[in-house]
């Protein structure tokens, strides 16, 4: 059992900057109009104008955008190389955002960031998204771009060694594709699998369905999230849904990353401890008072740390593979 360190969760252990943080990211929240007024449209619009509590990343000059056969029409991947290393291999990206936010080309700084230190190409998913494509196109999108990494290619990248990763929604769409490689294809090419913050229960765990404070990610927000998403009543605990209810035999080694002040505390700390019985290397990395996603602010300590520590898990399991 990944048992979490009581210590973890005391107000005392919660460093300066991070309660900063948190205390600005509620002020913003509660002094700003209710997102939910706006249409998916005119909110992603202006995520990518800069106009959310979320730091606006510069696109890396050499990211490559290409297309795959998806699996209903064209599929749009990004890729960020390494500036100083011959690649060694692809990490898979899948962003976050609700199902219904986000882009492919919107983290390229921390695509940057983990390809300078790791030496993996990172390849975004540009999945469609809800609530105009719900379930289960962004999962289908996610299955095809794994399928297609684990096969066709190898003729562009160096595959010898593959990752696969995200964060929040994302998270979610990780578990699912390496579940559908493993169940529908027969395949399990992926060495490595990293969740930050990631939602596996989309009935909701205890953490989700009390989590009032506006920071960041609340109750209320996930409710809609998953409205947009899930709009045909689906069986919430259909592993597909949610991959908290799958068998997890055969999974890679994972790294879960989560904050003490996270809706999504319970998702990953019930999911890692599920996938540490069939996999024994599995890491569990909780954060006192890190709201949802800490990792999107570069300058908080914390975030640092993160990155340094799934890195780190690459890094490790790369040299194993090597």
């Amino acid at each position: 059992m990944l048992l979490p360190d009581p210590d973890l969760f005391k107000e005392e252990n919660v460093p300066a900057d991070t309660k900063a943080l948190n205390e600005k990211l509620i002020g913003l929240a509660e002094a700003g109009p209710d997102m939910w007024r706006f249409s998916p449209v005119a909110i992603r619009q202006a995520r990518r104008e800069g106009k959310s509590i979320f730091p606006l990343e510069m696109e890396d000059p050499k990211a490559e955008n290409f297309k795959i056969s998806g699996p209903d029409g064209d599929l749009m991947l990004r890729a960020i190389q390494p500036d100083h290393k011959n690649p060694c291999g692809v990490f898979m990206h899948i962003h976050g955002g609700g199902w219904m936010l986000g882009a492919a080309d919107l983290q390229d700084e921390r695509l940057k960031h983990i390809a300078n230190d790791t030496g993996l190409t990172c390849v975004s998913v540009d999945y469609r998204l809800a609530p105009e494509a719900p379930y289960p196109a962004a999962c289908n999108d996610c299955e095809s771009a794994a399928h297609w990494l684990a096969t066709e290619g190898k003729t562009k990248f160096n595959t010898g060694f593959l990752a696969i990763g995200g964060d929040s929604a994302g998270g979610h769409l990780t578990a699912n594709a390496l579940l559908r490689l493993r169940d529908k294809h027969k395949l399990m090419p992926f060495s490595a699998a990293v969740f930050m913050a990631g939602a596996f229960d989309m009935g909701g765990t205890p953490s989700t369905k009390n989590f009032h404070t506006k920071l960041v990610l609340t109750t209320r927000d996930m409710q809609k999230f998953n409205e947009a998403f899930l709009q045909n009543n689906e069986d919430m605990k259909n592993p597909d849904v949610s991959p908290l209810y799958a068998n997890l035999n055969g999974m890679p080694p994972a790294h879960f990353s989560i904050g003490t002040r996270d809706a999504l505390l319970d998702d990953s700390i019930f999911m890692a401890n599920k996938w540490v019985q069939s996999q024994a290397d599995t890491e569990l990395d909780i954060y006192p008072g890190g709201c949802h996603v800490f990792q999107y602010f570069p300058d908080l300590a914390q975030a640092q740390e993160s990155r340094k520590r799934m890195s780190g898990f690459l890094n490790r399991l790369i040299g194993s593979n090597s």
